[in-house]
């Protein structure tokens, strides 16, 4: 699996971030879900390999702009480059109302079907081609949620000493049954593809949320995660000036939660522009990163635009070049 960040600043976009969006995908795969669509989110895809055309679904975690600006122009392009697959949007309902507006005000004509869900009515999980999809409802100023994301179609390998003992020679029969094909052998029976295929492993999770004041709220919906990705948008010092948290997190708090539920990999991002990415600078992004250390001992990651994330199999998740 992989996160792609194309927006990691809260609020406004500064000189080195633009606004929140991330990107999933399977590593060996074309197709991509949208996490958020910050304006000049269409901008930020055309500096990656990712296609709009490959886009399976935009999940946007609430109607704050910096989340959903960009949406309007991100459709609009898509359509003009010629997009004829229908796209899923799941998200609350004012994101609906917001795209009707648009398209009614503006014009905007698309030459494919948008299939909008209301997260509220997700009452089971989602499924795309690639994910299984759950929602979880979030504490910030309007409706908010963070989003599951599990891995399916884990691959299985054959057990050779059972298709030795099968009679199943080497060969095609052993790529049929590896497809999931049943096979019958020379002497007439049957051999089913269940009986040779070992067991597979453990499907990776990754959560990504939206803005949140409480990452305790997540407690549940981390059971079996690899990875948290979540909003740090202060420092508490910042927050004791300020007299407010403006229903945000800090880097304190989501790692402490991120340490006391034991999560592997934490990944920061949708920091306030304050925070100057020239870590030399006060304040910078390196206050951020020293108090999130403070609190968690796994593998921790800030985020930037364009950063490239990929979790191993056995649930590493490491920085691409």
């Amino acid at each position: 699996m992989e996160i792609l960040f194309l927006g990691t600043s809260a609020g406004v976009p500064t000189k080195a971030r633009n606004v929140t969006a991330a990107a999933i995908k399977k590593a060996s795969g074309k197709s991509w879900v949208l996490i958020d669509c910050g304006e000049g989110t269409q901008q930020q895809v055309l500096r990656t390999p990712l296609s709009l055309n490959r886009l399976d679904a935009v999940l946007i975690t609430h109607v704050h702009g910096d989340h959903c600006y960009g949406l309007p122009g991100l459709l609009s392009s898509a359509s003009m480059m010629g997009r004829r697959a229908p796209l899923t949007i799941i998200g609350p309902q004012p994101i609906k109302s917001f795209l009707d507006a648009v398209q009614a005000t503006t014009g905007l004509h698309l030459t494919y079907p948008i299939e909008f869900i209301d997260v509220e009515s997700l009452s089971e999980p989602f499924t795309l081609p690639d994910f299984i999809i759950e929602a979880a409802a979030l504490s910030h100023g309007v409706a908010s949620y963070a989003y599951a994301f599990i891995e399916k179609d884990i691959e299985r390998k054959l057990d050779p000493q059972r298709l030795e003992t099968l009679g199943v020679e080497r060969g095609p029969d052993w790529g049929r049954l590896h497809r999931g094909e049943d096979v019958v052998l020379q002497d007439g029976s049957r051999v089913t593809s269940e009986e040779v295929l070992l067991p597979g492993r453990r499907p990776r999770k990754v959560v990504i949320t939206g803005d949140n004041d409480s990452p305790g709220v997540l407690e549940h919906f981390c059971e079996g995660a690899d990875v948290l990705v979540h909003e740090a948008t202060y420092t508490r010092d910042v927050v004791e000036h300020l007299g407010t948290n403006n229903r945000h997190s800090t880097a304190g708090d989501v790692a402490s939660f991120a340490q006391r539920i034991d999560m592997a990999n934490l990944v920061l991002t949708h920091f306030s522009p304050r925070y100057q990415y020239d870590r030399r600078a006060s304040p910078s992004i390196a206050d951020i990163e020293n108090e999130a250390c403070h609190h968690y001992q796994g593998r921790l990651f800030l985020a930037d635009d364009l950063a490239h994330y990929q979790l191993s199999r056995e649930g590493v998740l490491t920085q691409k070049e």
